[in-house]
């Protein structure tokens, strides 16, 4: 686990002189503070910063969208194919919002939650609303894996 003495990390200055690259984000003790990372992640989300987002994730990282022929739905590998996956979220709804978010963390195993109210509006014009949640798991302060799972309005 990466860990800065507090006169390593000013949250402020470090965010002026990134240009949009994500900090990793300290708690009191010293821990990569996951909550404020997923609050982030959220916003990057709904801002559709394809750049923003994938600056939170490690080049070995997997994503698993709810979708596909397989149990697990569709599998994503590598940061380029990750990118490329959520690029059609945006694209099959270009005014995606993640909205009602809620965040919960287990600092012990490096993984969060982010719970949502997806809304938006497909191409044809079809209004979509769900309800879902993400499964983050993290290492050295990157997402190495993303899980989303969403309910079916029938």
């Amino acid at each position: 686990m990466l860990r800065l003495s507090s006169s390593q990390f000013d949250p402020i200055s470090d965010i002026e002189r990134t240009n949009n690259v994500p900090i990793i984000r300290l708690d009191g003790d010293g821990a990569m503070d996951i909550r404020s990372t997923l609050t982030e992640l959220c916003e990057a989300f709904n801002a559709h910063d394809l750049d923003r987002i994938m600056a939170f994730f490690s080049d070995d990282c997997v994503l698993e969208m709810p979708r596909g022929s397989k149990p697990w739905g569709s599998r994503f590998e590598g940061k380029r194919n990750v990118r490329e996956a959520l690029a059609t979220r945006f694209e099959g709804l270009p005014d995606v919002h993640y909205g009602n978010d809620e965040h919960f963390v287990d600092s012990t195993a490096d993984t969060g939650i982010s719970k949502w109210t997806l809304t938006g509006t497909t191409r044809e014009g079809t209004r979509k609303e769900a309800q879902g949640c993400d499964f983050y798991t993290f290492r050295n302060g990157k997402v190495i894996r993303k899980d989303s799972y969403w309910k079916i309005v029938e």
